[in-house]
């Protein structure tokens, strides 16, 4: 859908991410990682078994759909603050904005902003983790757990993601919005909580 005319720049609520709530050391990551390379054939194996390295893999990956989900999490939780403030605003009401156009402009049209402070972070694929967090939360209630998820899924999991984000997208027909007129910043929540609390002390 294409979006209504609109002169005025709004600026929406902040996205605010939270740390993951996993306990998974960076090194563990690392390990699942190179496991992964190892049976692909991408570097020389060191001498684990192959059953060892296809356990690390898939913990890897279930920890990887974890960590999505919780990123999920925080992005609907934010798509739904925005929708309920458009609804709010009387200019804004005829667009009939939903979740979807707040998920395509985090991941199609972002502020500069947010594109800079992602980049600062070290996230260069942005839309893909950003897309896929989102078709994981659409359908997981809860952090996936390796019980829950197949072998297969596990492998591939970033491409049914990327299908689960698209059906999704497709199930809520919504105007497009771009960063011209909707603009949005980005915390990661420890700074947010810093920012607030200066604020705080500026009225005091």
């Amino acid at each position: 859908m294409s979006t209504p005319v609109t002169e005025t720049v709004w600026t929406l609520p902040p996205l605010i991410l939270h740390p993951f709530n996993e306990r998974v050391s960076p090194s563990a990551l690392l390990e699942n990682s190179k496991a992964a390379l190892m049976l692909s054939g991408l570097i020389p194996s060191d001498g684990t078994e192959e059953s060892e390295l296809k356990r690390r893999l898939l913990a890897g990956r279930c920890s990887e759909t974890r960590m999505l989900y919780y990123l999920g999490k925080d992005i609907f939780r934010w798509m739904g603050q925005c929708t309920e403030w458009a609804a709010g605003v009387a200019e804004l009401v005829p667009m009939e904005l939903a979740d979807q156009s707040f998920a395509r402009l985090l991941t199609a049209h972002a502020p500069a902003s947010v594109r800079d402070k992602l980049a600062l972070w070290g996230v260069a694929d942005y839309v893909a983790i950003f897309s896929r967090a989102i078709g994981l939360r659409a359908i997981f209630a809860a952090p996936p757990g390796a019980e829950m998820l197949t072998e297969s899924f596990l492998r591939g999991y970033y491409r049914y993601a990327d299908g689960l984000y698209q059906a999704w997208l497709d199930s809520q027909p919504s105007p497009m919005i771009t960063a011209e007129h909707f603009l949005f910043e980005l915390y990661a929540s420890g700074e947010y909580s810093k920012l607030l609390e200066s604020q705080w002390g500026e009225t005091e």
